[in-house]
């Protein structure tokens, strides 16, 4: 695994020739307001030629400066490298997400709706998890026989009851919190909401465009964790650590294992990213 990162102030000499430095795992990029797409084409296929050359992995953590880089981040995903960028986490922090909201905004009666139409081993999970928690659970899917299993067997087994609809006038107006899985931006808006609900969108960043809307919209999030498993990238700043705590993931490890290391690290969220501030 590699981490990219800028050089701080790159030479003339560096910025004409593309040149970049690797130390150890870490490549330093000469990348700055002036390097143009020419440029950054060459320095993209010059990072993936080292990452070839040197790491059989092809996980790769972006510095915070590194990360507002679009054409380059979008050159390096042709070469299907893995950028870690934390939305596989939080997804799978998703509980905790809600228990972080419902205490920050002090939530009494917590009503939930969960906007999802592919029901992942992890979602499967997730939503076990919450229904548990907060009781009053509102499935909202296109796909409402995929979902039947997973109501049975929580009715059956544990007595806890969940509501499956994709009514869009109303399927959300009872929730304060409104947790979108897999719903692009198009869907999402053609629901009617409360004015004043909190939106987490997992994968993918949404605006949502109705003019009455006051609530929150979460796009993005970061977390802390115990200092004794922080690497030197942890300490130092420049990288995000949701970034740096995923890449040390296994995706294909069993959920409940996952969880139970998240568990034992003490991971915590620190704070989530709205798109005009933070909560």
């Amino acid at each position: 695994m590699f981490y990219i990162e800028k050089t701080d102030k790159p030479s003339w000499l560096e910025r004409k020739l593309n040149l970049i430095k690797v130390q150890e795992n870490t490549i330093i990029l000469p990348i700055d307001k002036n390097t143009n797409e020419k440029q950054i084409e060459k320095i993209a296929t010059k990072t993936n030629k080292i990452i070839k050359k040197y790491s059989t992995s092809k996980k790769i953590v972006l510095s915070k400066e590194m990360c507002k880089e679009q054409k380059y981040i979008n050159y390096l995903n042709t070469y299907g490298l893995e950028i870690q960028d934390g939305k596989w986490l939080f997804e799978i922090l998703l509980p905790e997400i809600t228990e972080y909201i419902v205490n920050k905004k002090k939530i009494e009666k917590t009503n939930i709706s969960i906007m999802i139409n592919d029901l992942t081993d992890l979602e499967f999970e997730n939503i076990k998890i919450l229904a548990r928690k907060y009781k009053s659970i509102n499935i909202v899917t296109n796909h409402i026989e995929k979902f039947k299993k997973l109501e049975e067997q929580l009715q059956e087994n544990e007595g806890i009851i969940i509501t499956i609809t994709n009514n869009k006038k109303r399927s959300l107006m009872k929730s304060q919190i409104i947790l979108n899985i897999d719903f692009p931006k198009e869907l999402i808006n053609k629901y009617n909401m409360q004015d004043e609900a909190i939106i987490v969108n997992v994968r993918g960043n949404v605006k949502i465009n109705k003019k009455r809307f006051n609530g929150l919209n979460i796009n993005d999030y970061e977390i802390d964790f115990r200092d004794d498993k922080k690497n030197n990238k942890a300490l130092n700043d420049k990288f995000y650590l949701k970034d740096l705590y995923q890449a040390g993931l296994y995706k294909k490890q069993r959920i409940s294992e996952i969880k139970k290391k998240i568990q034992v690290d003490k991971v915590i969220i620190k704070k989530l990213i709205l798109n005009n501030g933070e909560l």
